[in-house]
């Protein structure tokens, strides 16, 4: 079965630095592109990130473009998200998700930015 388990949350003062990954199992990871997500308090989830399979190409939302990478490890089924010049505003918890077509989800993992 699918399973998408992320790591590396944590509590981080503006300014900061935080490096999550998502090791993905149950599919050809290789052969697919994969999304971070995230969603804060009262909040829609909002779609932050994606890196294709192959080509690896990225995108960004222009909330956090210039300031998040996003990379893959084909050899280690792990997807990452390199955060740079957190903000209090960057707080919620991330997600990583696939479509398969069907979504599939991690359990998330809480970024708190604060000082």
């Amino acid at each position: 079965q699918v399973q998408l388990v992320e790591s590396g949350g944590g509590l981080v003062q503006p300014g900061g630095s935080l490096k999550l990954s998502c090791a993905a199992s149950g599919f050809t990871f290789s052969s697919y592109a994969m999304n971070w997500y995230r969603q804060a308090p009262g909040k829609e989830r909002e779609w932050v990130a994606r890196i294709t399979s192959t080509t690896i190409m990225s995108n960004y939302a222009d909330s956090v473009k210039g300031r998040f990478a996003i990379s893959r490890d084909d050899a280690k089924n792990t997807v990452y998200l390199q955060m740079n010049s957190l903000k209090p505003e960057d707080t919620a918890v991330y997600y990583c998700n696939v479509r398969l077509p069907r979504d599939y989800w991690g359990q998330g993992t809480q970024v708190t930015v604060s000082s």
